[in-house]
C-alpha cells in the first residue's frame, strides 16, 4: 500500500476510504471530483504575505455558498491589526505553526442581524430556541467550508481551527462581538510551504447509508480503518503520553487517539458562553 496518494479520481477514493464507492463513468467534472477526494489541510506556509484584496476575494466567493433559508447568518472577521493577531497566537502557545501563518481570519454565527430586522419590521421574533443557534452554525460551517475550497482553487493553503472555541468569551471580546454573535471557528492562511496530508477516512460502509441508518459491523470496520491508516498515515505522538491512566500503546491507533481526546473535559463551558450571548438552548 502506498504511503502518497495517486491522483486518479479512483485511486484517490481507494486511498482515502479503502475501497472506492460505485464508480461513475469519466465525466467532464471528474477533475473537480479528483481535487475534493485528494484535498487536504496545510500547517507549513511559505514567508510571504496573502493580498489583502485576495482574501476579501475569497470571503466573497465563500459567503456566496447556500445559506439557510437565505437568512445569510455568516460573518468573516479577516484579522489585520498585528497586535489583535498576538493576542490571538497567545491563546494557543503550544501550536506555534497557527502564529506563523501569514493569515487568519475568524468565522462567525450570526443570528442578531435577523432579530434587528424582525424589530425593524415590527414582527415578533418567536423561534427563539435551540435552531437560531444551530441555523447561524450551520451557516457559519458551510461558508467556512467553502473558503477552503476557494483558497485551494486559487492555489493557497489552510487549516480550520476549531481551537477558538476553547477561547470563545475572549474572542469574543477581542472581536467586540455583540450578543447573539459567536466565533465557529478559525482559519489559517498562506501559501503552501510543501505538499499537504491526505488523512484516510472510515469506510464508506460506516458513513455512507442508503434508506435506513445502520451500525452492522461497525466496530470490525473501525479496526480495519485503525489498521489502515497506520500503514498509511502512523500518529507521530501519543497523545497523553506518560499521564496517569494513559499507557504507551502499539499499535496507537486512531480510535485509539479519539477516545483518548475526549476522555478529558474541553469546553465544559460553551454551552454557558452561548446563553452569554443571549441564545436559549431548549
Amino acid at each position: 500500500m502506498t504511503s502518497e496518494p495517486p491522483k486518479s479520481l479512483a485511486d484517490q477514493f481507494t486511498y482515502r476510504f479503502g475501497a472506492p464507492p460505485a464508480f461513475h463513468e469519466p465525466t467532464s467534472g471528474n477533475d473537480t471530483l479528483a481535487y475534493l477526494a485528494g484535498r487536504c489541510s496545510h500547517r507549513k506556509y511559505l514567508d510571504r504575505p496573502v493580498e489583502a484584496a485576495l482574501i476579501e476575494t475569497l470571503s466573497a466567493a465563500a459567503l456566496s455558498a447556500p445559506t439557510k433559508s437565505d437568512l445569510q447568518q455568516c460573518d468573516v472577521v479577516i484579522i489585520e491589526d498585528p497586535s489583535l493577531r498576538k493576542n490571538i497566537n497567545d491563546l494557543f502557545p503550544e501550536d506555534l505553526w497557527m502564529a506563523k501563518a501569514p493569515a487568519f481570519l475568524i468565522f462567525c454565527g450570526n443570528n442578531r442581524r435577523q432579530r434587528q430586522v424582525h424589530q425593524w419590521r415590527g414582527h415578533p421574533f418567536v423561534n427563539d430556541h435551540l435552531d437560531a443557534f444551530f441555523n447561524a452554525s450551520v451557516d457559519a460551517a458551510i461558508v467556512l467550508a467553502t473558503f477552503t475550497i476557494a483558497a485551494d482553487r486559487v492555489g493557497l493553503g489552510c487549516c480550520p481551527i476549531s481551537q477558538v472555541r476553547n477561547h470563545a468569551a475572549t474572542i469574543s471580546d477581542l472581536l467586540g462581538l455583540p450578543e447573539r454573535v459567536f466565533p465557529v471557528a478559525g482559519m489559517t492562511l498562506g501559501w503552501p510551504a510543501g505538499d499537504g496530508k491526505v488523512s484516510p477516512r472510515l469506510p464508506l460502509g460506516v458513513t455512507l447509508h442508503k434508506d435506513r441508518f445502520s451500525e452492522q459491523g461497525l466496530e470490525g470496520h473501525v479496526d480495519a480503518y485503525d489498521a489502515r491508516r497506520h500503514t498509511v498515515q502512523p500518529y507521530a505522538n501519543q497523545r497523553f503520553a506518560g499521564e496517569q491512566g494513559y499507557e504507551t500503546v502499539t499499535p496507537y491507533t486512531w480510535s485509539e487517539d479519539k477516545a483518548r481526546q475526549y476522555s478529558k473535559p474541553e469546553r465544559a463551558d460553551f454551552g454557558a458562553f452561548i446563553r452569554s450571548k443571549g441564545f436559549k438552548l431548549d
